[in-house]
């Protein structure tokens, strides 16, 4: 199991997401995307579908029509009802359901920094768990930094 830890400071979710999610979408996979705010499910939501002029990323939000089709699936929990392998959760919340996943994309912002640090510490004892963290340099290019 991987975990991503990316730590937003130059390039917002906004921008980061979407190439994660092309990216698990053109591998074949799927991705199940958490938010447990409304407001970002929603905004995603639309940023889905307009973030470049000539993009097309299939998704939806759970329940909004049948959840097993769904490419990525925008939710409030950890439910894969589109049975993805991926998961992102962009709220800066760390959860464990993330653990039952291939690989787990945790974003979050100074804000959240404090308890990204304590997921990753406790990630670093749970066997068969791989962390890498992420972060942006001056240009706002992700760097592999541990």
């Amino acid at each position: 199991m991987q975990v991503d830890f990316y730590h937003l400071t130059v390039t917002p979710l906004a921008r980061a997401l979407p190439q994660i999610a092309e990216k698990v979408v053109a591998s074949g996979a799927r991705l199940l995307i958490v938010s447990g705010d409304a407001e970002q499910r929603t905004a995603i939501d639309r940023l889905l579908w307009s973030y470049t002029p000539d993009s097309f990323l299939p998704h939806a939000q759970i329940g909004a029509c049948d959840d097993t089709v769904q490419l990525v699936l925008i939710a409030g929990d950890v439910n894969a009802a589109n049975r993805a392998r991926h998961i992102a959760l962009i709220d800066g919340l760390w959860r464990d359901e993330a653990l039952d996943f291939d690989r787990a994309f945790h974003f979050f912002d100074e804000e959240a920094i404090r308890a990204a640090r304590g997921a990753w510490k406790g990630l670093g004892e749970r066997e068969g768990v791989e962390r890498r963290y992420w972060k942006q340099n001056d240009a706002g290019r992700w760097e592999q930094a541990a």
